[in-house]
């Protein structure tokens, strides 16, 4: 049995999974059939409920497991029953490669608008998955190339990027287009969301709405779309006379960080004279994994402390626990960015004036009909104390 104090190789959660992924391939879940609970999680595994809540979402979140509105969560039949591995494409210039890393659905709209545009267009669209590390990022962008891939669509990691890679690339004159975020080292065709404009307009909202004390949680941090967005916070705040937190808006992980010290962060910011009283999240699971923190900690959302931040929330999409949220534009990313590499494909020099589209975003409120999270306990008059004791 793995318990949360057995070794220091991978936190519980990732045990976790590694344990359920082996039981689903073994034929223990079929697809049909509920599969098991957070709570027999808990008591099979000795961990607490937020680590078996984030095992649970990250498998959903890899698609070995879906959630059905009103029926309960399964496994996915694609895991029970495996597709044969996809075959390298074959060269000639008919084929797009989709570098991708992470999982949520700003990747699954990016996939449908870049696969929409091939489809029309008579390209084959062959995605790789460069989430584990830079290393598998560099590999798929070489095997890209010697698939002979006609361009590629890069949303590329965080940090410096694979320049090696897209240099070789650059020289064979094989079109990139980047997603989301621009490399600093690699000028090319760009199409992201106006990231400076969304941390700009929610933090306006946040602030129309009474907040002062406003604090970012990142997963990445070394990239120019999180760079962005937070100047962008930033410059709201100043324009709007509200004094800048370093201690609330630091550039930091949030994701990094195991479950012990992620609750001991927010419980730290919680204890501050002047504790934040909305958590700004940079993407759905940043939002998912610090919702399930502030129950752990024995809060209430938003009685306590409101989320803002993102309007897709990958597991927790049918609950908008975000009062203000950005809706990015993902689907029109990939499609513009599918467009722009085709249109360069052949040409003499597809590194010629590179272009940098930038998509508006929509930021939505919600007034009414929001939900609700807080631990499981008796309560006066359904509401419960002013703040809950926080602990961590």
């Amino acid at each position: 049995m793995a318990t949360e104090q057995d070794g220091a190789a991978a936190p519980a959660y990732q045990r976790i999974m590694q344990e359920l992924r082996e039981m689903i391939a073994r034929g223990e879940y079929r697809h049909d059939v509920p599969f098991t609970t957070q709570r027999e999680i808990c008591d099979r595994f000795g961990v607490s409920m937020g680590t078996a809540v984030r095992a649970l979402n990250e498998l959903v979140r890899e698609g070995v497991l879906v959630r059905q509105r009103g029926r309960g969560t399964f496994v996915a039949e694609a895991a029970v029953h495996p597709q044969p591995a996809p075959q390298p494409p074959p060269s000639g210039g008919a084929t797009i490669a989709l570098v991708l890393h992470g999982e949520g659905p700003q990747q699954s709209e990016i996939l449908r608008g870049a696969g929409a545009v091939c489809d029309e267009r008579g390209y084959r669209l062959f995605v790789s998955d460069s989430t584990p590390s830079a290393g598998h990022e560099d590999r798929a962008l070489r095997q890209a190339l010697a698939a002979g891939a006609g361009g590629v669509l890069l949303y590329a990691r965080q940090g410096p990027g694979p320049l090696a890679a897209l240099a070789e690339l650059r020289r064979h004159r094989v079109p990139v287009v980047l997603l989301d975020r621009y490399l600093p080292g690699f000028p090319a065709d760009t199409v992201h969301p106006d990231h400076y404009g969304t941390g700009y307009r929610l933090t306006e909202e946040l602030v129309a709405r009474g907040h002062r004390n406003i604090a970012t949680l990142y997963g990445e941090y070394d990239c120019t779309s999180v760079q962005e967005r937070s100047v962008g916070c930033l410059q709201a705040l100043r324009d709007h006379d509200v004094p800048v937190r370093p201690d609330l808006m630091a550039l930091r992980s949030y994701l990094d960080l195991d479950d012990a010290e992620r609750r001991a962060f927010l419980a730290g910011l919680l204890r501050l004279p002047d504790p934040p009283t909305v958590l700004l999240c940079a993407n759905g699971p940043v939002l998912a994994t610090a919702a399930h923190d502030l129950v752990d900690l024995g809060l209430r959302i938003p009685e306590d402390v409101e989320l803002a931040g993102a309007e897709e929330a990958g597991p927790f999409e049918p609950f908008p626990l975000a009062r203000v949220a950005v809706v990015p534009p993902s689907r029109e990313i990939g499609a513009r960015a599918a467009r722009l590499v085709i249109d360069r494909v052949g040409t003499d020099d597809p590194y010629r004036t590179p272009q940098h589209h930038v998509l508006p975003v929509d930021v939505r409120v919600h007034d009414s009909a929001h939900a609700r999270l807080g631990p499981l306990g008796p309560a006066e008059d359904g509401a419960g104390p002013a703040r809950a004791p926080v602990t961590g």
